[in-house]
């Protein structure tokens, strides 16, 4: 048996298969769209993504929704992480910016799950760090080539995919999920054979 990671995001998906990997999971990419409401928070996002897609699709599923929270622009993007990215994208985040003496942002992850025979789960990585002078590196995607997680020097898009899993917001968010996981199956006694 595999997780179903429901996302058309290439990127998203190689980190989520190798972080999956790692703990013995496989991971298969479901190229469903889905509506992603654009409220206050990620978590309210995916708890509406994971209702819309249990009715459709009965297996074990995840979904993921990330973004980016500048402090100096009260959190800006947010939750509107994808959409300012596809409209202003690294350079239009670098110029609302200039002049601003704080650089301080954080990367937030959350992962959702729902499946037969579970509860859903849902579970939350933070990465806290800052927004770079200008884009450094070719890795990654998204935001990676302007944030740099805290005590480091180099952004996520300098680093090698394992190096970024190993702190990044959405490293820590399947730790956590899998934890919950973990915690479900022996409560509920599913067999469950990853």
């Amino acid at each position: 048996m595999k997780f179903g990671f429901v996302t058309s995001n290439t990127g998203k998906y190689e980190e989520m298969r190798l972080l999956f990997a790692q703990d013995g999971f496989e991971l298969e990419r479901i190229d469903l769209r889905y509506p992603e409401l654009q409220v206050e928070t990620l978590e309210a996002t995916i708890m509406y993504g994971l209702e819309w897609i249990v009715g459709r699709y009965y297996r074990p599923f995840l979904i993921d929704d990330s973004g980016l929270f500048v402090e100096a622009l009260n959190g800006f993007p947010g939750v509107y992480s994808a959409y300012v990215h596809r409209t202003l994208g690294n350079e239009g985040i670098l110029r609302l910016l200039e002049g601003q003496p704080s650089r301080r942002a954080r990367f937030e992850c959350a992962i959702g799950f729902a499946g037969p025979d579970f509860e859903p789960i849902l579970a939350k990585g933070i990465a806290e760090g800052s927004i770079a002078a200008e884009p450094r590196g070719t890795g990654g995607f998204g935001y990676d080539p302007i944030f740099v997680p805290e005590g480091g020097e180099r952004t996520f898009a300098e680093m090698d995919l394992p190096d970024k899993n190993a702190i990044s917001h959405r490293g820590r968010a399947v730790k956590a999920f899998l934890r919950k996981f973990r915690a479900q199956v022996e409560m509920k006694h599913i067999h469950w054979t990853p």
